[in-house]
C-alpha cells in the first residue's frame, strides 16, 4: 500500500490539468481544422500544443506541479 509520501501524484496538480486542458483544446481545434482543410488553423493549434507543454513546465516550476509548495496535498477518499 502507498502512503501519500510515497505517492507519485499521477499529475494531479493544477500545472498538469492546465496543460492537458489547453493541449486536449488545440488537439481538437487542429483535428476540426484539418478535416475542414483550413492549414493556417492546423499550424496554429501545433503552436497551441506547444503553448499548453510550457504552461504545465511554468506552472510546476512556480511551484504549482506536484509537490510543489504552492499545493496543498489532499486525500483520495
Amino acid at each position: 500500500m502507498m502512503s501519500i509520501e510515497s505517492e507519485p501524484g499521477h499529475g494531479n496538480s493544477p500545472a498538469a490539468w492546465t496543460a492537458v486542458m489547453i493541449m486536449l483544446l488545440a488537439f481538437a481545434i487542429g483535428t476540426l481544422a484539418f478535416w475542414l482543410n483550413i492549414s493556417w488553423l492546423v499550424f496554429a493549434s501545433v503552436g497551441l500544443l506547444i503553448v499548453g507543454a510550457l504552461t504545465g513546465v511554468v506552472l510546476a516550476r512556480l511551484g504549482y506541479g506536484v509537490g510543489g509548495d504552492k499545493l496543498t496535498p489532499t486525500t483520495h477518499a
